[in-house]
């Protein structure tokens, strides 16, 4: 895992971005995001327990896997949303980007590659796409039934309750 302020020049978005300022593991978790390097599914199956989780899938990102609609499937990943669900990634092969914003707006992009497992926290805007090797195989832990609803960053999700709470955590750990 490399995590470092997104450069914010243009490009395309699969491209590394980097400014050359990182970020700390430190900030990272006060924003609510947990990181382990995880070298065996049984690594992740403890994690899992430990929080819960019953379900899993696995999505693998590729223009091989999903041909013509590669594109915009990258694209629509790339839109800044959240999850009113607590979303754990582990890559199992390839690599990609997560951009999460911190309390200024500012966003902070985390590259994972095999072995790396994300967790974010419901509530907290990001957005996600492969690098530019065009190839994540990913692991998605669910704790029901397995669901993926971004809500899309507006003046709506702004106002959503895991929003919100997510908000109000981050400023009682800043207190």
């Amino acid at each position: 895992m490399k995590a470092y302020w997104f450069d914010n020049l243009p490009g395309d978005q699969r491209e590394p971005h980097d400014s050359g300022r990182a970020v700390s593991p430190e900030t990272l978790k006060e924003l609510g995001i947990i990181y382990k390097h995880c070298p065996t599914v049984a690594d992740v199956d403890a994690i899992a327990s430990e929080r819960n989780y019953k379900n899993r899938d696995e999505i693998t990102v590729s223009p091989k896997t999903m041909g013509d609609v590669y594109e915009d499937k990258v694209k629509m990943f790339f839109h800044e949303h959240l999850h009113e669900d607590e979303e754990i990634r582990y890559i199992l092969n390839g690599a990609g980007y997560f951009d999460v914003r911190n309390e200024g707006d500012d966003w902070i992009r985390i590259r994972l590659e095999k072995e790396d497992l994300i967790i974010m926290p419901a509530g907290i805007y990001h957005r996600f796409t492969t690098d530019e090797q065009n190839f994540t195989n990913a692991m998605r832990l669910f704790k029901e039934d397995p669901k993926w609803t971004p809500l899309n960053r507006g003046e709506e999700t702004d106002r959503n309750h895991y929003r919100q709470e997510y908000l109000k955590t981050r400023q009682t750990l800043a207190v």
